[in-house]
């Protein structure tokens, strides 16, 4: 039962580490990474995975999309929600990613879009984050008083 849960919370885990992983690369540098391996996530079901040509056409699509996103936080996040569609699509055809797990597109499925969400938000690093995080006015000066 525990084991059940953990291959929905597992990839959930993974997306965080990867955005903090990624936070520790210097912006506008950090973005165009990211692009690069939307890229490159294009790519992973080229060598069989199942869909012929459409696994042609959907890596085109992404290295459209990873190009726009060298300057776009945006279309990388696009980018990882297109991906996320097209692990589902592989999830239910039964060709995983990883054809030795048979859960693996299942997982990059629940991955991406918390990949994707921090691509939404800027991708800023947690210190990012905090720093653009101010208090209103009026709490200042009431701490400022005590």
């Amino acid at each position: 039962m525990t084991l059940d849960y953990l291959r929905f919370i597992a990839p959930v885990g993974i997306g965080v580490a990867y955005a903090l992983l990624m936070s520790l690369i210097r912006e506008p540098h950090r973005r165009r990474v990211n692009a690069l391996t939307i890229a490159g996530a294009g790519a992973t079901y080229f060598s069989g995975g199942g869909l012929g040509a459409w696994e042609l056409a959907f890596g085109a699509l992404l290295v459209y999309v990873a190009y726009r996103g060298l300057e776009s936080w945006t279309f990388v996040g696009i980018g990882w929600l297109l991906h996320t569609a097209w692990d589902v699509v592989h999830h239910l055809n039964g060709h995983p990613i990883l054809p030795f797990a048979h859960d693996s597109s299942l997982g990059c499925a629940i991955c991406d879009p918390v990949i994707a969400l921090w691509c939404f938000g800027g991708g800023r690093s947690p210190r990012e984050l905090f720093r653009r995080t101010k208090r209103p006015a009026g709490i200042r000066e009431q701490m400022a008083r005590s």
